[in-house]
């Protein structure tokens, strides 16, 4: 990305590693099947933001590492609250200066660029650290599915006020937790 600006990029579920691919696709054979539809490929989203104070990278992803700078700025848990307690099952929020979103060169379709405004790429910064961490992969805030590091991005790009009709998610390809993002910033605006 040359200038100010936010990208956004679409990384195959699981790109890296075989245990959360191989869930991933258990996911959504099991949910294609009773939804009664073809399976398809799911994706994970993430930003790259680029201001006048450098250049940022803006994911959620398991909270694992040990590497000690990653640029979290806030944590959740994974499928229960009571599971957070343990590392295994906890997420992280990253607004990463100069970092890296691992697998970056696997992304699909990417990337989709949301502005080159710098007063709104500096928004989605500042917004990272506010943003909602309920439990992953619950819908505790009654947003209509699953909250994961999808909706954290949809999240963003709703209250920094992006324009979100032209993201396309990957052909034969699904978000799942897009739309909670959207539906808790919508609402999160209006309050």
């Amino acid at each position: 990305m040359n200038g100010f600006g936010v990208e956004l990029f679409w990384l195959p579920l699981g790109a890296g590693g075989r245990f959360i691919r191989a869930n991933g696709r258990l996911y959504e054979g099991l949910t294609a099947r009773l939804e009664r539809r073809p399976a398809r490929d799911l994706y994970h989203s993430a930003l790259v933001v680029r201001t006048s104070d450098g250049r940022y990278a803006i994911e959620q992803a398991p909270a694992w590492q040990t590497s000690v700078e990653r640029g979290v700025v806030a944590e959740g848990a994974v499928g229960a609250s009571w599971a957070g307690r343990l590392r295994l099952f906890r997420y992280e929020v990253r607004c990463w200066r100069d970092g890296v979103i691992p697998d970056l060169e696997e992304a699909v379709e990417s990337p989709q660029r949301l502005t080159d405004d710098e007063a709104a790429a500096r928004r989605v910064v500042e917004l990272v650290r506010a943003v909602p961490t309920p439990v992953w992969g619950r819908d505790e805030l009654d947003a209509g599915e699953m909250w994961n590091s999808n909706s954290l991005i949809s999240w963003l790009v709703v209250r920094a006020d992006l324009p979100r009709d032209s993201v396309r998610v990957p052909q034969n390809g699904r978000a799942p937790g897009w739309e909670a993002g959207i539906a808790v910033g919508l609402r999160d605006t209006a309050a």
